[in-house]
């Protein structure tokens, strides 16, 4: 069942958006390829490169998305990159299983173009497809639909958000933290997250009564997600994507500890599936 689901085929409209090679695009382009987890899983050059190798036989390398041999999105026209990055569905109509489209679904159509030209522009570069290996029990697991993609929890016929100014405010904190839900959830109560290697540890509760208990100030929030360190010296699990988290600026850190912040009390949830 897990194979079959790996490639049903999928049908959602999209709005293309068109592409953009202004300047300053480009510069915010690459500031989100480099802050919002592209460069961490895709490799700087975007060649894609192997982000989880589990002992527990869980293996992932992502895709070349640069141009060149071996690129996926050389044939890409402006309603794919909506459907890949949006919607996590590939041109072809099949589900992009590990692609975090969650955290990108939500993005404005400026930031969209922004980013997507950014990856255009990027130099050629040898690569390779996705990869993606599955140990048994996470295939049963994701074909019977106890562990979902991002196409699954998607609603497909939501529009982008308008595009708001960046301002150190929970309103665009909101925004910015639209890049944690796929491992925090929607709601940022974690719990485990779906799907993850055995020896990753749950997605922490970011809500007050949680993990942001420990960040009485914006500075000491935005040390840690600079540094990896809590305010105790302790470290954070290395799951976190601190290699793009430290390239946030101050404006977006600031922004989303606001928004953390302002969210009612909540407790870590406890009924999500997990390979454990």
């Amino acid at each position: 069942m897990g194979e079959r689901k790996l490639h049903r085929k999928l049908e959602v409209r999209v709005v293309p958006v068109p592409y953009t090679k202004d300047r300053n695009a480009l510069k915010q382009g690459k500031y989100l390829f480099e802050s919002r987890g592209c460069a961490e899983c895709h490799g700087s050059d975007g060649r894609g490169l192997v982000f989880v190798d589990s002992p527990e036989g869980m293996r992932v390398k992502s895709p070349n998305i640069a141009a060149g041999p071996g690129g996926v999105v050389s044939d890409y026209n402006e309603g794919d990159w909506v459907r890949a990055i949006r919607h996590g569905i590939a041109p072809s109509g099949r589900a992009l299983a590990v692609m975090p489209s969650e955290d990108y679904a939500r993005m404005s159509d400026p930031d969209f173009a922004a980013l997507v030209a950014y990856v255009r522009s990027l130099p050629p570069v040898r690569g390779e497809a996705a990869e993606i290996r599955m140990p048994r029990i996470v295939k049963a697991l994701y074909g019977v639909g106890v562990i979902r993609d991002a196409a699954e929890k998607i609603d497909h016929r939501k529009p982008p958000p308008p595009a708001i100014p960046a301002s150190a405010s929970a309103e665009h904190g909101a925004y910015v933290a639209s890049m944690c839900v796929g491992c925090h959830r929607a709601s940022f109560e974690g719990g485990p997250i779906a799907g993850s290697p055995p020896e990753w540890p749950p997605a922490a509760n970011l809500r007050p009564g949680g993990a942001m208990a420990r960040y009485d100030t914006p500075e000491k929030f935005v040390a840690m997600m600079r540094t990896g360190k809590r305010p105790d010296g302790g470290s954070v699990s290395g799951v976190m994507p601190f290699m793009s988290l430290r390239n946030l600026n101050d404006t977006d850190l600031q922004a989303m500890y606001l928004y953390l912040r302002a969210l009612p009390p909540g407790e870590a949830l406890r009924e999500a599936p997990s390979t454990r």
